[in-house]
């Protein structure tokens, strides 16, 4: 009786350890610290909409879109599971800890999960989780590699804010703008992250810290208190059909980033202080909680990459794309001030300090 007692003792201590490895496993799989910079994508599209404050269809849109993007995590593991192999053998796949038909499972089932939530939220917002499926599971199974990766993460980024707008009020247009200013900073740090397990490339973490410069000075420009600026043009969202910018192409004054032959941001043609506003008058706490939300964005931001910049070895290049996708909390979170919505402006940044505290632990690239 007593060695039966003992042998179970020491029997649960072993079950709980494989499930840690297993949890710990899946939460680098799926990157679970970059959660944090999702909800602050719907967040800001239903503020820009005009949305005085989030409602249910809202929470759907999160739902949705932390679907959508988690499955994008997945697929992107079991796309580049030769490649991790021998870049990254520490990775989930290649080390074993996670096989590769349950990362390509996971993958599809919170796809379906994604656009089913999408769904509940109705027709608007399905018709752009749809777009937003299609595109991630485009990038990582074909576009990723070509000059038209860092576009597709941009696009993918855009959609996701207009998925927000699309589910609260049922229109995207006055969202346009803001989706614009978060698509050009993922595109920037998308270029960055394409030398991460490489480096040798100064040009790329440059070029994002001159969007970083821009959008930051874009967001700040002319603001005063009490200032009422004025909305995207009506023909903001005729010039961007689909979305579909291409390189060498130029979108409309509503924000999108000019892509040159080596598909690198031109920051200046970003978007414009007048077009991310929205018609929304800023009290004096309100415009201070803009300009040090903007702050903080560049701040996140600017050093790693500078760092990067002077060498870009893969560990700086590396804390400089992690450093870029944790600075879309406090983009989102001055986007989302600079409509009026000082109150959620201040939870999306909230979510700051938890995604350094997971960051910690598991990393996000």
């Amino acid at each position: 009786m007593r060695t039966g007692t003992t042998t179970g003792a020491k029997v649960k201590p072993k079950l709980n350890t494989k499930v840690k490895v297993k949890a710990r496993a899946w939460a680098e799989l799926l990157r679970l610290p970059a959660l944090f910079t999702v909800p602050g994508d719907a967040l800001a599209g239903a503020a820009a909409a005009g949305a005085a404050r989030p409602n249910a269809r809202t929470l759907l849109a999160i739902g949705s879109s932390l679907c959508l993007y988690e499955a994008g995590m997945a697929l992107n593991d079991w796309a580049d599971h030769a490649e991790d192999a021998v870049e990254r053998p520490h990775r989930p796949l290649p080390s074993g800890r996670v096989r590769s038909a349950s990362a390509l499972a996971a993958a599809g089932a919170l796809t379906a999960a994604g656009l089913a939530l999408a769904a509940r939220a109705g027709r608007p917002a399905l018709t752009v989780a749809v777009p937003l499926a299609a595109t991630v599971w485009s990038y990582d199974l074909t576009l990723k590699r070509t000059p038209a990766g860092p576009l597709a993460m941009g696009a993918a980024r855009t959609l996701d804010v207009l998925l927000g707008a699309a589910a609260t009020t049922g229109t995207t247009r006055a969202a346009l703008p803001s989706a614009l200013a978060l698509g050009a900073h993922t595109f920037a740090v998308t270029t960055v992250s394409r030398h991460e397990t490489q480096g040798g490339s100064a040009l790329a973490p440059l070029a994002g810290l001159a969007t970083t410069g821009v959008l930051a000075w874009r967001l700040t420009r002319g603001h005063t208190t009490g200032r009422r600026t004025a909305g995207p043009s009506p023909s903001a969202e005729a010039s961007v059909p689909g979305l579909g910018l291409k390189p060498g192409r130029t979108a409309d004054a509503a924000g999108s980033a000019r892509l040159n032959s080596t598909n690198l941001p031109d920051p200046t043609n970003l978007p414009s202080p007048t077009n991310l506003s929205g018609s929304t008058t800023l009290s004096g706490p309100a415009a201070a909680l803009h300009t040090a939300l903007t702050v903080t964005y560049a701040a996140t931001t600017a050093r790693p990459l500078f760092h990067a910049t002077l060498n870009p070895s893969p560990p700086l290049t590396q804390r400089a794309v992690g450093s870029g996708i944790r600075a879309l909390i406090p983009l989102q979170a001055a986007l989302t001030a600079r409509a009026g919505a000082t109150g959620v402006a201040l939870l999306t940044a909230a979510l700051a300090p938890a995604a350094r505290s997971f960051a910690r632990k598991v990393s996000v690239t």
